[in-house]
């Protein structure tokens, strides 16, 4: 029996760092619409809805679904968690994918490898990403779970982190959970050394020049390719290479029991 997939985009304009990033202009689109472009070249069949706030200045981002021919869902500006529980009621979800909107350069087949593994034993998992741990470069991250989970999650989840993140509850809570993780298959570990992820300008600079240098080429660009390209054209690594491994979990070490700290410790004073 087929299940319905959602694809859940969380976005907004309100930046503390980069304010409208997801607006910003890539190649004659917006930000958004060109990661969009990436979630619809994944095999699977799935709805895709964009997730954000019922504050004024969000307006732009519904108006720009619109223009895209994508659903939007406008809920609290700041309990991510129930945006995303909200978003797939309304769409009748099955299975929930959740992509934040500063992934411009996520990988489809990414996506795909995770989805994949997710529906290989049917009923075994409540919840797979490829985030614990991860090993994919930053900006690559894909977290999967079912309606149930989802819902479980909205109904148990208390604290500020859990509400804003949407799912620490539930990689924290592993006994309550049937838990996947999904690393890459070459046996690397790329997450705190490479950064495809947009939260700074820098990010911009680095996104900007990955599309140009690709995108005319070949559209559907893989993570195999801008690791080439970065490889052969060091100056483009260098651009945001200074951000590598900054990511949000590292003001919560405390809180977070399940998170590896070592290396996020490392990025922690970045």
């Amino acid at each position: 029996m087929a299940q319905n997939i959602l694809i859940v985009v969380q976005a907004r304009m309100a930046s503390s760092r980069l304010p409208g990033k997801v607006m910003l202009p890539l190649l004659g689109k917006s930000l958004l619409a060109r990661m969009v472009e990436r979630l619809q070249l994944i095999k699977h069949e799935a709805v895709i809805v964009i997730a954000t706030s019922v504050n004024a200045e969000d307006n732009v981002i519904e108006q720009e679904a619109a223009a895209i021919n994508i659903t939007c869902y406008r809920g609290s500006a700041n309990n991510l968690l129930e945006r995303h529980y909200m978003s797939a009621v309304k769409h009748n979800a099955d299975i929930v994918l959740k992509i934040p909107s500063d992934c411009p350069l996520i990988d489809p087949q990414i996506i795909d490898e995770v989805l994949d593994f997710f529906f290989q034993d049917p009923g075994k998992y409540d919840y797979v990403s490829n985030l614990h741990p991860a090993t994919w470069p930053d900006g690559n991250d894909v977290e999967i779970m079912t309606m149930a989970c989802l819902e479980k999650n909205w109904r148990l989840a208390t604290r500020p982190l859990e509400l804003e993140h949407t799912t620490p509850y539930i990689w924290e809570n592993p006994a309550q959970f049937s838990i996947g993780n999904v690393s890459w298959g070459k046996g690397l570990d790329y997450s705190m050394l490479h950064r495809f992820t947009i939260d700074y300008p820098e990010d911009y600079e680095f996104i900007n020049c990955v599309y140009e240098e690709l995108y005319p080429q070949n559209p559907s660009f893989s993570c195999d390719d801008i690791i080439n390209l970065i490889t052969e054209k060091p100056e483009i690594y260098e651009l945001n290479a200074a951000y590598a491994g900054v990511n949000w979990y590292r003001h919560h070490l405390n809180e977070l029991n399940t998170i590896s700290a070592d290396q996020t410790k490392k990025a922690a004073n970045k």
